[in-house]
């Protein structure tokens, strides 16, 4: 891919602004046609994105794509779509006790103005589009920054997607060297963010200074928690098809798995048999390369090194485990990891996944707690008093129960971190509310009576005040 010149981010963000304060509270129709010009580009152009997506991957299952790209982002802008009139009402509120006669409180969202949204490759469809509808939702204008990975994408939309939006509603723009500091030391109204945690840190670096609020959608090590109860080969069949979209490269992936210790060899021996049932070899068009050869290359000495270390690593594919040419590596299964070797200190991002063994569920949830609080969190079992303890126990950006990674699907449930795994929250209403500013209005009844309070203040007002108290309640 050529690179092309260096964007004039100022410049676009002045533009931008310019339309916000035309039109600073876009109408419910204009907001419609807004969405519905996304719809239409993802309709018209699906195909098209499928093959970018695949180029810039090395290769990259159309189907995948359409599964958990531009399906999903259908999914978040027909919702918003569905429920933007409701979202978009003024919200009634209690008026206080010291507001006399009719006085009555409002809260009412209204746009924050220019929003900036920074793209990782993984999804880049996905995590462009989706944040999208709810940004566009709440009357916004947003640029969005495509990855240094998405060259061929990043190409496709800078060049179509201004005949369906002009480029100061929405901008995409390429990522050409030294765009993303530049872009996140932009002066937005809020700044999105979704990739890896030492890179979140630096973004929200360079907000802070323009005192620019940010949501940050980063990372982490999401475990799973198969309990004895459950059947281990329905919990086996969903983890490795999570483990294995996407060859791993998905930031709520399962990174690893507790399994009773006396069921491991059990779970080694399903995952065999799982997965070259869905993917016959490494050169399955059905399985997706590693992203860069940077990328592989960790991976693989990351593998070399547990194994060095007395770890078992187990290949889930017949024939070659490895391709450096096209950057692919089959699923491994890896037993008996040392506890500071990569594969356990970092999120892996890839098809590999550590097999842990465990005697007491206290264990886990203590093993869990020690580290950061991960992005997602997968307990299976059908024991509700148990399901409801490891809740309350352990923290997590989200859960997904007796499966992996389908919370995130959900376009009515907010997506987003805790602690180092992110902060903020977008998809559904809450997405329309983090790029809401909820503004509060209180309006003053006619003939309020708020003359007693002015001075000299006297036994009236002391009277006043003993009426307004609070009542003491009893307990």
């Amino acid at each position: 891919m050529t690179d092309t010149a260096f964007p004039d981010l100022p410049a676009l963000l002045a533009t931008q602004r310019a339309a916000c304060r035309t039109e600073p509270m876009p109408s419910e129709a204009l907001r419609r046609q807004w969405l519905g010009a996304l719809q239409r580009f993802l309709h018209d152009h699906r195909d098209a994105l499928c093959e970018a997506i695949a180029r810039d991957y090395g290769h990259r299952s159309r189907h995948e794509t359409m599964l958990t790209e531009v399906m999903p982002a259908l999914k978040e802008i027909e919702h918003a779509l569905s429920h933007l009139r409701s979202w978009m009402k003024p919200r009634r509120r209690a008026v206080d006790r010291m507001a006399f006669g009719l006085a009555r409180n409002q809260v009412i969202p209204q746009p924050l103005g220019v929003v900036g949204v920074i793209v990782p490759w993984n999804f880049p469809v996905n995590l462009s589009f989706a944040p999208l509808a709810v940004i566009l939702a709440a009357g916004n204008r947003a640029m969005v920054k495509m990855s240094e990975n998405s060259r061929a994408l990043a190409a496709l939309l800078v060049k179509e997607m201004p005949a369906y939006l002009p480029t100061d509603v929405v901008a995409f723009v390429d990522e050409t060297g030294g765009v993303g500091p530049a872009f996140s030391q932009l002066p937005f109204n809020h700044l999105l963010f979704t990739g890896s945690a030492n890179t979140g840190r630096s973004v929200m670096a360079s907000a802070a200074r323009n005192l620019c609020p940010v949501t940050l959608e980063l990372g982490g090590r999401s475990p799973a928690l198969v309990c004895p109860d459950f059947d281990l080969r329905l919990a086996a069949e969903r983890i490795l098809y999570t483990k294995c979209l996407n060859a791993g490269q998905i930031c709520t992936t399962v990174d690893h798995v507790f399994v009773p210790r006396d069921r491991v060899q059990d779970f080694v021996a399903m995952a065999r048999e799982i997965v070259p049932a869905r993917y016959a070899s490494l050169e399955s068009r059905d399985y997706t390369s590693i992203i860069s050869p940077t990328a592989w290359r960790r991976l693989v000495d990351a593998l070399d090194e547990a194994q060095a270390r007395g770890a078992t690593v187990i290949p889930l594919l017949p024939g070659a485990a490895r391709d450096e040419a096209g950057h692919r590596i089959a699923p491994h299964l890896v037993v008996d990891a040392p506890a500071d070797c990569a594969l356990m200190q970092r999120e892996i991002f890839g098809p590999i996944l550590p097999v842990i063994g465990y005697d007491a569920i206290d264990t886990v949830v203590n093993t869990i707690n020690a580290g950061p609080h991960p992005l997602a969190f997968y307990p299976f079992t059908h024991d509700q008093t148990l399901l409801r303890s490891l809740l309350e126990r352990v923290m997590s950006g989200g859960v997904s129960v007796n499966d992996a990674l389908f919370h995130v699907a959900q376009a009515d449930l907010p997506f987003g971190g805790v602690g180092e795994s992110g902060m903020g929250h977008y998809h559904g209403r809450e997405g329309f509310e983090t790029f809401s500013k909820l503004r509060p209005v209180f309006h003053q009844a006619r003939w309020a009576t708020t003359g007693l309070l002015v001075p000299p203040y006297g036994r009236r007002v002391e009277q006043l005040i003993e009426f307004i108290l609070p009542r003491r309640k009893r307990m």
